[in-house]
This record gives structure tokens, C-alpha cells and sequence, in this order.
């Protein structure tokens, strides 16, 4: 079984793919729906509320050290959430962590929260940054470091075997 915080940090590295680039609103339901939100009805309001926290996320992905990461996690915590508590809401994860938006309501603060909750987590149990930007020119979506192995630099393999090609003919 996946644990929540590794959920909630590819949730936000496929949200934040999304609204930082198109921000389609189809195509940001698509990704909550994917991601077990059930019934999604997104407002113009809502998509932008979801961008600015999107933006506001960014800055964890982008960090280059685990301090820097550390320091824009509390920065959000301190901002937008309420303390953290323990809960067992029956989702199969058992008791974990939860924190919830300093007000209820907007999707903006229920990224944020839920997001930074999942990047500290995978922070702390990493010793290392939760996640990064596509080191591709033509691309810098953000991906999510859940798994062991060494240090991603791209975002999918497609874009790392793009740039590996442009490298490659570059030098020939």
C-alpha cells in the first residue's frame, strides 16, 4: 500500500503540471479525479485560486537543497494550516497525519495544506528534497521523488531521452 503522503505529493507534482501550464479547467478535474476527488465542478474562481497556490508550491520543487525546501514548507504550514492532528478516516491508510486550511473552503488552501503536509513527509523520511523541476529548457514541469534510486533531473523519461538526442546531435 502507497502511503498517503507519497499520494498526496504526486497529486500535487500532476496538479501543478497542470495549472502552471494550461490550466484547462477540464484537464485539472481530470488529474483530482485521477487522484480519488470524486464529483469535481471547478469555478474560474477556483481554477484561479488553484494556480496561485500552484505557484506558491512551485517554490518546494524548485528548491535546491533540503533546507531551502524545509524553509518554503514552514512558510506555507505558517501561512495557510491549522495544527496538525492524528486521523483514521477509514481510507485504508490507518492513523497518519492530517492538517487542514486555517479556513475551510477554498481549493487554493486545500492544496497547499494537503501538499505541504505530503512534501514534508517525504522530506523528513528522505532526509532529501521531496521533488524537482524538469531540467529540460523546453519543459520544467515538477516531478515527485517518491521512489529510492538516485537523483532525478527530468520529469519523464521522454524528456530526458529529448534532451539526451539534442546533446547527442549537438556534439556530432
Amino acid at each position: 500500500m502507497a502511503l498517503p503522503h507519497r499520494d498526496s505529493v504526486q497529486r500535487a507534482a500532476d496538479l501543478l503540471g497542470v495549472l502552471l501550464f494550461e490550466a484547462d479547467p477540464a484537464a485539472v478535474a481530470e488529474v483530482l479525479r485521477s487522484h480519488g476527488e470524486p464529483e469535481v465542478r471547478l469555478s474560474s474562481e477556483d481554477i484561479a485560486e488553484l494556480r496561485a497556490a500552484a505557484r506558491e508550491l512551485r517554490e518546494v520543487f524548485a528548491a535546491p537543497d533540503v533546507a531551502s525546501a524545509a524553509s518554503a514548507l514552514n512558510r506555507l504550514f505558517a501561512a495557510y494550516a491549522r495544527p496538525p492532528r492524528l486521523t483514521d478516516h477509514a481510507d485504508g491508510y490507518g492513523w497518519h497525519l492530517h492538517v487542514d486550511a486555517a479556513d475551510d473552503g477554498p481549493w487554493g488552501r486545500w492544496l497547499v495544506t494537503s501538499s505541504a503536509l505530503g512534501l514534508a513527509n517525504l522530506l523528513a523520511e528522505r532526509q532529501d528534497v521531496p521533488g524537482g523541476l524538469c531540467a529540460s529548457p523546453s519543459c520544467g514541469k515538477p516531478f515527485a521523488h517518491t521512489g529510492g534510486g538516485s537523483p532525478r533531473k527530468f520529469c519523464s523519461s521522454r524528456c530526458a531521452t529529448r534532451e539526451r538526442v539534442a546533446a547527442h546531435r549537438a556534439r556530432g
